[in-house]
C-alpha cells in the first residue's frame, strides 16, 4: 500500500507545506471519525485534474465500518463522484445526494474541503454505514455535535492546530473519556468513563455545570499538577494541548482541542485518560532495572575482590607454574568482570560491546610481559549484543587475546624487537557475528591441531564457542602467512 507521501509526489502538485499539513490532519483523525462514527478517506487532487486519489483512510473505533476492503491508492475519475468535485470545486461541505449501496450495506457519504490558507488542498469523505445508526443517545449526539464542529474547522482551515501534537504515546481517544466544555470552560457534557475517571481523583458528584480547571485544582495536589498556565490553558479548553495530572492513588492525562467551527471560540473537546495502572507498571519498570543494575554493580565488586584475592595469593606462589595460572584465573575473571560494569550502567539487559572489547585488548597487553610493544587495534563494530552472549564473548576475546599476547609475542619481552599488532576484525552479516583475531608474531607451533590440543585456554574457548554460543571456532596461519588467525562465526538471534 503506497503512503501518502508517495502518492503525492507521484500523482499531485501539492507542495511540502500542504503535505505537512496533511499528515497533521492524519495524525488527528481518528478522534474525528470516532465522533463520527464513520470512515474518513482522504482525496488527493489529481496533478492533471483527472479526478482524485484515495491518499489515506481511517476506519472508527465506535461503530460499523463502511469500507471492508482498502481503498488507499484508488483513482476517482472527475464525474464519477459528484460530491468530491463539489466539494472541491465550491469549497464547502457538501451532504446532498442520496445513500450510496455498497456491498448490500447503505453508506451516507458526505465530503469536508481541507483547506490551508485560504486554499483548499483536498477532501475528506466521511462514510457512515447506516446499518449501524439508532436513535441516538445524549452521548452521540455529542459526539456527531462535536465532530460537525470538528469538520467545520476543517473546512475553514482551523484544524488541524499548526505545530502542535501530543507528546503522549498514550494520548487519550474519544473512548477513554469525552467532555465537552463551553467557551469559559464550564462542562456542558461529561461521557460516563469521564466521569469515572475524575471519580478516581475524588469527585462525588456530577461534572455537568462545573469549572473543569476550578475542579481539578480542588482535588490534585500542587505537585501533581503541572503550572497554572498550563492546568487552565488545557482543563479550560483554550490550548490545543495536553498534560498529566494525578494524585496518589490516580494519574490521568487530559487533552483539550479548542473548537471554533466559524472562528469564534464556542468551546473545547476535552479527552482524559485514567493512566494509573500504566504508570504504577511505569514505576515498577524503572525499580526493577534499578535493582538489576545494583546487581550487576555488585556482582562486578565482587568479581574484582575475587580477582584480589587470586592476585594476592599468585605473589605469595613460589612455582612460577602455579602463579602463572592464578594470574590467568584474575585475567578470566576480570574479563566477566567488565561485562557486568557495563550492564550496570546500561538501561536494559544489553551491552555495548564495542567498549568491551577495547577495554578488554587494553587489560590484555598493560598486563603481559610485552607490555606496550603489542598493540591491540579494532575494525568494525561488535554492536549492542545481549548480556548472556556478552558475557561468553568476553571470555573467549581474553582467552585469544591472552594467547596471542604470550605465544606470539613471548621472545620480544627481553629483547628489543619492536612488538606488533593483534587486529580485531569484526563484521555482522545476515544475522552472524563474524570475528577474526590475526597477530603478526611468530606464529603457531609445527603440528599444531586444534582437536588435539590440551592449551587450557584454547580448551575453554572452544566450549565457550560451540557449546553456549552455539558458533564455530577456526585456528590456523594469518593470511600472508605471518602470524596466527583465530577465526569465530557466531548466530546473533
Amino acid at each position: 500500500m503506497p503512503s501518502l507521501t508517495e502518492l503525492v509526489r507521484s500523482h499531485t502538485d501539492l507542495d511540502e507545506e500542504d503535505v505537512a499539513w496533511l499528515q497533521l490532519l492524519q495524525a488527528d483523525w481518528q478522534i474525528i471519525a470516532d465522533l463520527s462514527f464513520a470512515d474518513l478517506v482522504l482525496w488527493l487532487p489529481d496533478r492533471e485534474a483527472q479526478g482524485f486519489w484515495a491518499g489515506a483512510q481511517m476506519r472508527p473505533t465506535t461503530g460499523p465500518t463502511a469500507y471492508v476492503d482498502d481503498v488507499v491508492g484508488t483513482f476517482v475519475p472527475v464525474g464519477r463522484r459528484p460530491m468530491l468535485d463539489m466539494a472541491w470545486a465550491q469549497g464547502r461541505l457538501v451532504r446532498e445526494g442520496d445513500p450510496e449501496w455498497r456491498d448490500d450495506v447503505p453508506v451516507r457519504v458526505e465530503t469536508i474541503p481541507v483547506r490551508r490558507g485560504g486554499r483548499v488542498i483536498a477532501v475528506v469523505a466521511r462514510n457512515t454505514n447506516l446499518l449501524g445508526v439508532r436513535t441516538p443517545s445524549r452521548l452521540e449526539l455529542s459526539y456527531l455535535q462535536t465532530a460537525a464542529d470538528l469538520t467545520q474547522m476543517i473546512a475553514h482551515g482551523y484544524f488541524p492546530a499548526p505545530g502542535q501534537r501530543s507528546d503522549h504515546a498514550d494520548s487519550p481517544r474519544v473512548g477513554d473519556g469525552f467532555l465537552r466544555v463551553d467557551a469559559q470552560g464550564r462542562v456542558v457534557y461529561a461521557s460516563p468513563n469521564a466521569l469515572s475517571v475524575y471519580r478516581r481523583l475524588g469527585l462525588s458528584g456530577d461534572l455537568a455545570g462545573l469549572s473543569l480547571a476550578e475542579l481539578t485544582r480542588s482535588l490534585v495536589p500542587p505537585r501533581r499538577r503541572p503550572d497554572e498556565e498550563t492546568l487552565s490553558a488545557v482543563l479550560g479548553g483554550r490550548a490545543h494541548r495536553d498534560t498529566e495530572i494525578g494524585t496518589d492513588e490516580a494519574s490521568l492525562i487530559v487533552r483539550a482541542i479548542p473548537l471554533r467551527p466559524q472562528g469564534d471560540h464556542i468551546g473545547a473537546l476535552i479527552l482524559v485518560r485514567d493512566v494509573t495502572d500504566l504508570r504504577r507498571r511505569d514505576r515498577e519498570l524503572v525499580t526493577k532495572d534499578a535493582t538489576i543494575r545494583e546487581i550487576h554493580h555488585r556482582v562486578k565488586n565482587n568479581l574484582q575482590t575475587v580477582a584480589a584475592l587470586l592476585r594476592l595469593q599468585a605473589r605469595r606462589m613460589d612455582s612460577e607454574p602455579a602463579r602463572s595460572a592464578l594470574e590467568e584465573a584474575v585475567r578470566r575473571v576480570g574479563s566477566i568482570a567488565i561485562v557486568h560494569e557495563t550492564l550496570s550502567e546500561a538501561v536494559e539487559e544489553q551491552v555495548d560491546f564495542d567498549e568491551v572489547a577495547d577495554r578488554l585488548g587494553r587489560m590484555v597487553t598493560e598486563v603481559s610481559a610485552v607490555g606496550d610493544r603489542v598493540r591491540v587495534r579494532r575494525d568494525g563494530r561488535f554492536g549492542v549484543l545481549p548480556s548472556e552472549v556478552a558475557t561468553a564473548l568476553a571470555m573467549v576475546l581474553t582467552e585469544v587475546l591472552q594467547n596471542a599476547v604470550e605465544h606470539g609475542y613471548a621472545e620480544q619481552a627481553e629483547g628489543d624487537a619492536p612488538g606488533g599488532e593483534i587486529l580485531v576484525t569484526v563484521r555482522r552479516l545476515v544475522g552472524r557475528l563474524h570475528v577474526s583475531i590475526d597477530d603478526d608474531g611468530r606464529g603457531l607451533p609445527e603440528g599444531f591441531d586444534l582437536d588435539v590440543s590440551t592449551n587450557l585456554g584454547l580448551s575453554i574457548v572452544r566450549t565457550l564457542v560451540e557449546s553456549e554460543l552455539g558458533g564455530q571456532l577456526e585456528v590456523g596461519p594469518a593470511p600472508g602467512g605471518r602470524g596466527t588467525r583465530a577465526a569465530l562465526d557466531l548466530p546473533l538471534e
